[in-house]
């Protein structure tokens, strides 16, 4: 693994956040949203944006993550679900017909001053990357 560092929100004033939560790293629905991000990030950059994905996963399993999508930004692991409880992002799902706690798939844009302005939950990755740039390039 590279180095490892904890996550602080205020090394990061003066940009626009993107904090992007994620069920698990190596899934259809999060691939296909990792690499939709992994492609605008240039563009991302030039609006003055930072991004980070989050998960329950592990660092090992991100860091293979990473490695195998080519992203170009960080991925926070959040096992004991500190950042996925203050963004109230733990919810009950169906999956194959039982009831699971799990992240909903969410996306936050913290401004230049530290402030949420921005906030979708429930996201459908198609498009989805897409309206998070048009919302940043917008932001002035």
């Amino acid at each position: 693994m590279t180095g490892v560092e904890e996550f602080h929100l205020n090394r990061y004033i003066g940009k626009k956040i993107i904090l992007y939560f994620y069920p698990k790293d190596n899934t259809p629905g999060c691939t296909t949203e990792s690499i939709a991000f992994r492609d605008i990030h240039s563009e991302l950059i030039a609006n003055n944006a930072v991004i980070f994905g989050i998960s329950r996963d592990s660092l090992r399993s991100h860091e293979g993550f990473k490695n195998k999508l080519g992203l170009p930004f960080e991925l926070i692991s959040d096992p004991d679900e500190t950042l996925c409880l203050m963004f109230n992002v733990m919810k009950m799902k169906n999956m194959y017909g039982k009831q699971v706690r799990g992240i909903e798939r969410s996306t936050f844009i913290i401004d230049e001053s530290g402030k949420l302005v921005k906030e979708w939950r429930g996201v459908k990755v198609a498009e989805h990357a897409q309206a998070v740039l048009d919302f940043v390039s917008n932001q002035t």
